[in-house]
């Protein structure tokens, strides 16, 4: 029997699609524990790009029985769609993807909640990306929210109409221009959950309790990044679920003590989307360059991700909040062409250097310090071997783990499956 935990470590966007599939076929169960369809999971083989939002991505082997566990929120009219696109590959939905009833379901309403609520914070907007998820999670933790085990009761419709007027009169409360027919939204939104019933729903932490004393091999999944978390990451510029290790026990109902290895996903460089702090942010060509050759827009929402050096700052903090036991570094091919890299090693903290993150990151606090790599030249993405790297990203990668102190045990150089390389 083994569990094992994979995740990001920096603000999302790392190549976590990626690297569960390439996984996958170690595991026999592959569960998504927290996060919502704004958490786009990019996989690419045979020459196609596929984006999963709410189906763990393991949907694509044979072998693999796919859970979404409790601690995730389902939008059902999204959740739909990403069944309907799979369709042309012929894939045994059915029987692969089962549902926690814990799980909470996203409402038109909540989505309309949510844009409300960004417009009327102005100026001081989050950078929310409108999909509900917000709301979702405060009706949960409020206790007011509808779950997929809902769907099951005679009364869901009374349930929801209860919840849906609840809404309606918040939207009204902050007052702002927000134009919406919720009569086709509630047709749309009907529909998907006929299509959601025909999935089968489980009590999952039953289901994983039982794999386990089976011996079965469970991976799980989380989505956006560690800096996201509600409790540990850069708040209030985060998401509403807690991203981080801890996620996975009170997303899927597993113990602490039964999780082994914790796989942390990091990126060569590091990317934010939306608003919230960046120490190491570059606003020169350094960071247009990334930005064009990773191809840096959201998997769902297409917004542009901001750019810049690789904090090990914050990487570290991230590393020990997790305990991570391996790192896989993602897109080290987008470095390639710089003469000179720059690593984040420590802050200049109000005139303090310290190399731990603090309470506040804002840029009037914190100025990076850096230490320089010479680049290199080599194009990686036809390597197929830890050998044939240059020394210089050798360099860059023995540097990371000696500070984190975790190996680098995947350097991924490119988008495709087949183009990782394990150390």
């Amino acid at each position: 029997m083994t569990v094992d935990l994979l995740l990001g470590l920096q603000w999302g966007d790392e190549g976590k699609g990626k690297i569960v599939d390439v996984l996958t076929s170690k595991y026999d169960i592959i569960a998504r524990f927290q996060g919502g369809p704004n958490a786009g999971h990019t996989l690419e083989f045979d020459g196609i790009k596929h984006v999963l939002r709410t189906i763990p991505s393991g949907i694509f082997h044979q072998n693999s029985i796919n859970i979404i566990g409790n601690g995730v929120v389902i939008d059902p009219v999204v959740f739909k769609g990403e069944i309907d696109g799979l369709a042309k590959f012929n894939l045994d939905i059915k029987n692969k993807l089962i549902v926690s009833r814990k799980a909470h379901l996203i409402l038109p309403t909540h989505r309309l909640l949510d844009a409300a609520s960004e417009i009327a914070k102005g100026k001081a907007k989050i950078g929310s990306t409108l999909k509900g998820i917000g709301p979702t999670y405060m009706d949960k933790t409020g206790r007011n929210g509808l779950r997929v085990g809902d769907i099951e009761l005679e009364d869901f419709a009374a349930r929801y109409r209860a919840l849906a007027d609840k809404h309606e009169a918040m939207i009204a409360f902050y007052n702002v221009e927000i134009q919406y027919n919720l009569i086709e939204l509630e047709k749309e939104f009907f529909e998907a959950i006929e299509d959601l019933k025909k999935l089968t729903f489980i009590d999952s932490e039953e289901y994983l309790a039982q794999a386990q004393k089976s011996g079965k091999s469970i991976l799980c999944e989380g989505a956006q990044g560690s800096l996201l978390d509600v409790d540990f990451g850069t708040y209030p510029f985060v998401t509403s679920s807690n991203t981080t290790a801890a996620g996975a026990c009170t997303g899927l109902g597993i113990a602490p003590n039964k999780i082994k290895e914790v796989y942390g996903i990091f990126k060569a460089y590091t990317t934010r989307v939306g608003s919230g702090p960046f120490p190491t942010e570059d606003f020169e060509d350094a960071g247009d360059t990334m930005a064009s050759v990773g191809n840096e827009f959201g998997s769902v929402t297409g917004r542009k991700r901001r750019c810049g050096w690789l904090d090990l700052v914050a990487l570290k903090y991230a590393v020990q909040i997790n305990g991570v036991t391996q790192l896989m570094m993602m897109k080290g091919d987008v470095l390639s062409g710089f003469e000179t890299l720059k690593i984040c090693t420590e802050y200049n903290y109000k005139g303090e250097i310290i190399s731990h993150l603090p309470y506040n990151i804002e840029p009037e606090n914190v100025t990076p310090i850096y230490k320089e790599f010479k680049g290199w030249k080599a194009d990686l993405t036809g390597m197929t071997t830890f050998d044939e790297l240059p020394i210089e990203l050798k360099q860059y990668i023995e540097y990371i783990e000696a500070t984190v102190e975790v190996p680098i045990k995947i350097v991924s150089v490119g988008p495709d499956r087949k183009q990782t390389i394990t150390k």
